[in-house]
């Protein structure tokens, strides 16, 4: 989650797991369940692992360790024989962005994958999650495994899931690069869409997937924006411990409470589309060298992954009927 809109910038233990029933809890659980689905997860906590080690460096945008993590991303899509738009697996961009030391030109490269739909063809719902964190800062590495290892590996179960079952929307999921220097391959993919943006039924995004404090939410954001999206979305119960929240989106909710521009969906929300973003509140490893994968439940984010994935198959069924 990016807080350049407000103030910028305020060795992990390998968990492999056979199943859900398998977890074992990084940190102390309090009555958490085991998700319900019998799904394998250990390919969840990998990508998140591999994302958030050290040899990535923090991903910052433009530099090895980001350009490590969009090759690992796209060595997962071509391995899932996801393909890829006609614009290209790869949407490179120029911009400037925001610096603790002033404006930069970044170069930075989205990543794109499409999976046709199977009722509703030429409409997208677009998944984004955006994969670069802050980098190294005063010789500490930020290695952002809820910001945003956690999303692009949420994301990326999902990808293997549409693969295998495909959705009725067709889905471009767009794996953002800058996000945390002022939303820029956001910005970049809306200015330059793979697909018209008239056809662009909903952006869900997803932002910090995998950390609580105490009682796990998965914050839905922009349904005041959208409220013909709440109806489908409520019925969904919790998924072992992890509940949705609806809110930080209306005009009381005010600073850093309110979410509606501090993540990649403010671009398209911008751009007067549909979305919806899916997130775990602030906690104290935020933006800090702290925030390991280590620190990650991995029986919470597997349910909040799972969670995700109901609100998204949710979503596919309701949307244009």
């Amino acid at each position: 989650m990016s807080r350049t809109l407000r103030a910028l910038f305020a060795g992990s233990a390998l968990i492999v797991l056979a199943s859900c029933a398998g977890m074992e809890a990084a940190t102390p659980v309090t009555d958490a369940a085991a998700p319900a689905a019998s799904a394998d997860y250990t390919q969840l906590i990998t990508d998140l692992r591999v994302l958030s080690a050290d040899d990535m460096e923090g991903r910052d945008t433009g530099a090895p360790g980001g350009e490590r993590a969009r090759a690992y991303i796209v060595s997962r899509l071509d391995a899932l024989g996801i393909a890829a738009p006609p614009v290209g697996r790869l949407q490179p961009w120029e911009m400037q962005g925001r610096t603790r030391e002033g404006p930069k030109t970044f170069n930075g490269t989205n990543v794109l994958a499409v999976i046709p739909g199977t009722r509703v063809t030429d409409r997208y719902i677009v998944i984004t999650a955006h994969y670069d964190h802050v980098g190294v800062n005063d010789g500490q590495v930020f290695n952002g495994a809820d910001d945003n290892a956690s999303g692009v590996a949420t994301a990326l179960e999902i990808a293997a899931r549409l693969k295998a079952a495909p959705p009725e929307h067709s889905v471009i999921f767009a794996f953002l690069d800058g996000e945390e220097r002022g939303l820029l391959g956001a910005r970049h993919f809306v200015e330059a869409p793979p697909v018209p943006l008239t056809s662009i039924a909903l952006n869900l995004n997803f932002d910090m997937t995998a950390r609580a404090e105490t009682d796990m939410k998965l914050w839905v954001t922009g349904t005041y924006q959208n409220p013909t999206l709440r109806p489908i979305l409520e019925p969904l119960a919790p998924e072992g411990g992890v509940s949705l929240a609806f809110g930080k989106d209306t005009p009381q909710d005010t600073g850093a409470n309110n979410w509606v521009e501090a993540s990649d969906h403010a671009a398209f929300y911008r751009a007067g589309l549909p979305f919806l973003y899916l997130g775990v509140d602030y906690h104290p490893d935020y933006h800090r060298p702290t925030d390991d994968f280590d620190k990650v439940n991995p029986v919470l984010f597997a349910a909040a992954t799972e969670l995700g994935w109901r609100s998204f198959q949710a979503l596919d069924r309701a949307l244009d009927r």
